[in-house]
C-alpha cells in the first residue's frame, strides 16, 4: 500500500456515520451521540452518509442538524453500500481521529471516551471495539465471525476477537491512506498491516436495536467470505503470487503426470485402451477448469485494485453536502 501525503487536521475529532434507512433511530442516536462529544471538550463533527435510503432518514438528519450545528449530511445519489459509505467519510474527515460507527444505536457513543483514552496513551493507530457479549444468533452470526476473525488473524498478524464491530477509532494518517471497495470496510485493520499499525482492543457495549431490522443476511454473509478470500490473497500473496499459483501448478502438474503414468502404464504394458475412459477426461477437464477459474478470480481482484487505486476513481457519487 503507497503511503501518501496527509494534511494536517481541522478538528481533533471525527464521527463518520453510514446510514441507511434509520429514521427512527436517528431521531434517539444522533442527540446521544453529540452530548457524549460535547462532554469530552474537544472539537467534533459528525459526518452522517445518507447511502441512498427509501425512508425519511434524509429528512430526520436535516432536521436534527438545526439542533446539532456541528453534523454534516453527505447523500448519495443512490445505495452504494456501507464500505462506500465509510469511503466517503474517510474522504471527507477533518478530525485527528476518524471514529466509525453503526447508525442504528447498537454502538454505545458512552464508549468513546475510552477508545479514545487507549488511543492516545498507547499511540495506537487503531482502537477496535470488541463485543464480548452479543446479542446475535450463534450459528447466523457469532460462528461464521469468529471463524473470519481468526482466519485474518493468521493471513495477516493482526489479531482481533471481533473484525465485525463498526465501533473503532482511526487515526487520520490511517483513514487517509486505506482504499475500499467491496464490503472491505470490516477488514480495515487487515488492509492497514500493510503500512504497518498497532492496534488496540478495548471491550465494549452491544446495544439491541431499539427500530428496524438488520441488514445483515445470507447473502451478506457469502459477500463477506469472498472479499476475506480476497483480502487474505492480497495480504499474503500480492507481493509474491508465484508462492500461491506455483503451488497451485505443482500439485496439478503433479496429478496429472501421475494420471498420465498411471495411464500410460495401462496402454503400453496391458495393452488396454485408454482413449475413452471418463476418468481421462474428468481429470484433465476438472483440473483445468480449476486452474483457470481460480486464476481468473484472483488476477480480476488484482485488476479492480489497480483500477481504482491507480485511476483513484470513487466508489461513490454524492448528491449534497450540507
Amino acid at each position: 500500500m503507497a503511503v501518501k501525503h496527509v494534511g494536517p487536521p481541522e478538528l481533533d475529532v471525527s464521527v463518520v456515520l453510514p446510514v441507511y434507512n434509520e429514521a427512527k433511530n436517528l431521531q434517539h442516536f444522533i442527540p446521544e451521540l453529540s452530548q457524549t462529544l460535547r462532554d469530552l471538550g474537544r472539537s467534533y463533527e459528525i459526518i452522517a452518509v445518507d447511502d441512498g435510503s427509501t425512508d425519511e432518514s434524509l429528512d430526520v438528519l436535516r432536521s436534527l442538524k438545526l439542533e446539532e450545528p456541528h453534523l454534516r449530511i453527505i447523500s448519495f445519489r443512490r445505495n452504494f453500500g456501507q464500505t462506500a459509505a465509510f469511503a466517503a467519510g474517510f474522504d471527507l474527515a477533518r478530525g485527528l481521529y476518524v471514529i466509525t460507527m453503526d447508525a442504528d444505536g447498537q454502538n454505545d457513543p458512552a464508549d468513546i471516551p475510552r477508545l479514545l483514552k487507549v488511543m492516545e496513551e498507547g499511540e495506537y493507530d487503531i482502537v477496535s471495539g470488541w463485543r464480548q457479549q452479543r446479542k446475535e444468533p450463534l450459528l447466523s452470526r457469532r460462528l461464521p465471525s469468529m471463524i473470519a476473525n481468526r482466519i485474518i488473524g493468521r493471513s495477516t498478524g493482526v489479531r482481533l476477537h471481533d473484525y465485525g464491530c463498526s465501533l473503532k477509532v482511526y487515526h487520520r494518517d490511517v483513514a487517509k491512506q486505506v482504499k475500499l471497495y467491496g464490503e472491505l470496510h470490516r477488514f480495515i485493520p487487515a488492509l492497514a498491516s500493510g503500512i504497518g499499525v498497532r492496534v488496540a482492543e478495548v471491550p465494549v457495549n452491544d446495544r439491541p436495536r431499539r427500530y428496524g431490522r438488520s441488514k445483515y443476511n445470507l447473502s451478506k454473509t457469502i459477500r463477506v467470505v469472498l472479499d476475506l478470500l480476497t483480502v487474505s490473497f492480497l495480504l499474503s500473496y500480492l507481493g509474491r503470487p508465484m508462492q500461491l499459483f506455483g503451488l497451485a501448478g505443482l500439485i496439478s502438474g503433479g496429478i496429472g503426470f501421475l494420471l498420465g503414468l498411471y495411464l500410460t502404464g495401462l496402454k503400453l504394458i496391458g495393452g488396454v485402451e485408454i482413449g475413452n475412459r471418463p476418468l481421462l477426461s474428468l481429470a484433465v477437464l476438472l483440473l483445468i477448469l480449476g486452474v483457470q477459474f481460480l486464476v481468473m478470480g484472483l488476477l480480476g481482484e488484482l485488476q479492480t485494485r489497480t483500477y481504482f487505486e491507480v485511476q483513484n476513481k470513487p466508489i461513490y457519487v454524492i448528491r449534497t453536502e450540507e
